[in-house]
């Protein structure tokens, strides 16, 4: 269940159309102090994303963070990404359009800090940032890294 101070937030930064270095500052002191608690606030935070085109970069950190955070560490098994969460992952993330540039990047970083990754998650991944870097090499040393770990 999403708090009423994120639905807040959310209402009001899309009202507003841009998220700037203070709104992402409210969101981490403020509106979840204690980082993503359930799986709804992180798709509502994938929405803004995806809404507002106009963002601090910072907002862009924060989430990768936040994500990577509640998703290898705060999901059982923790450490681990199952099917279900990559399967959860995937969906939210591609939201039926593949994912945005922050959506890549989250993907990548659960990929890169989890133990061991489900390959639905790992294929979402390569095909987001192929998509998106044109083959970029890079990200497939780090998930090919990730596979054999």
């Amino acid at each position: 269940m999403i708090n009423a101070s994120l639905q807040h937030f959310c209402n009001r930064i899309l009202a507003a159309g841009t998220i700037g270095l203070e709104d992402v500052r409210e969101l981490g002191r403020t509106v979840l102090p204690d980082g993503l608690t359930c799986r709804d606030e992180a798709d509502m935070l994938f929405g803004l994303d995806r809404a507002v085109h106009t963002a601090d970069p910072a907002f862009a950190d924060w989430l990768v963070a936040a994500v990577v955070d509640f998703a290898v560490w705060g999901e059982r098994p923790t450490g681990h990404i199952d099917a279900d969460t990559a399967h959860w992952l995937a969906a939210s993330l591609g939201c039926g359009r593949g994912p945005t540039a922050t959506g890549a990047r989250i993907a990548v970083e659960v990929v890169r800090e989890a133990e061991t990754n489900d390959a639905v998650l790992i294929g979402f991944a390569l095909k987001a940032n192929r998509a998106r870097a044109g083959g970029d090499e890079a990200v497939e040393e780090i998930l090919a890294y990730a596979v054999a770990a």
